[in-house]
């Protein structure tokens, strides 16, 4: 059985339209907990959609809506490829928003994904997480205040893909999970550590989700084919924007 959690899902006219947004519940969420706790914690997604969202945080209006020496980032997944390479999730994000943004060095937490030991550098990357939240027993889970996700047209979330071990955790916080279908290794954040966040917030574009989709959010519930059904957060919410060719298999969407 999925696990019952308060989620909201909305049709929003276009990519751009779901970019700002994001921007807007991003700018609200740091506000609010920059507020209460003096930090706020998110985890960053690659992605077109991400990177769109990334440019409009860096630029006004939002740029001065936010408290950035308040703001603490991390990354939900990266590729096992060098900070520099084209394919790195930090490197985007880091030419998109990042480099543009009046952050210090250890305000910005990156997987060290040029490790040639994926599994190394996976638990080099739980140990950040384990200090920068001070969990103080091996059962704690670091709460975020915020978690970016996409989805791919087979359902996989973060690099947590069908039928990968990274689905069985086994108490990690960040696994390396082999992707055989794309014969390379990934390092990831596991779904328990997203499921303890304020809010997860899933940004999806394009037709070629729209069967998958509709499969993760009103389909049976069998993670092991959809991965993106394991997110379901525990105390906290959950927001899907997609686009109308995503979600136009869609029985349950409110269409803004």
């Amino acid at each position: 059985m999925a696990v019952a959690t308060a989620r909201d899902v909305h049709i929003l006219p276009d990519a751009k339209t779901i970019a700002a947004r994001a921007g807007q519940l991003f700018v609200e969420a740091a506000n609010s907990a920059a507020g209460q706790r003096g930090v706020f914690t998110v985890a960053l997604a690659g992605g077109s959609t991400p990177k769109t969202l990334y440019g409009l945080l860096a630029a006004e209006p939002l740029r001065s809506q936010l408290p950035w020496d308040k703001l603490n980032f991390f990354f939900g997944d990266e590729r096992h490829v060098p900070p520099d390479h084209q394919d790195s999730n930090f490197r985007m994000a880091t030419e998109a928003l990042l480099a543009k943004a009046p952050l210090k060095p250890e305000q910005v937490h990156r997987i060290q994904a040029e490790n040639p030991d994926t599994e190394q550098a996976a638990k080099q990357y739980e140990q950040v997480l384990r200090s920068e939240f001070r969990l103080s027993s091996p059962n704690q889970r670091p709460r975020f205040d915020l978690v970016l996700l996409g989805m791919g047209n087979e359902g996989h979330t973060l690099s947590l893909f069908p039928g990968t071990k990274a689905l069985h955790d086994n108490g990690r916080l960040v696994m390396h999970n082999w992707v055989g279908k794309l014969y390379t290794d990934r390092i990831t954040m596991t779904a328990p550590v997203v499921n303890n966040a304020a809010l997860v917030l899933f940004m999806i574009t394009g037709a070629d989700k729209a069967p998958a989709l509709k499969a993760v959010l009103e389909g049976p519930y069998e993670p092991e084919q959809l991965p993106s059904q394991l997110i379901a957060p525990e105390n906290g919410k959950l927001l899907f924007l997609v686009d109308p060719t995503a979600g136009s298999m869609l029985e349950n969407a409110i269409r803004d």
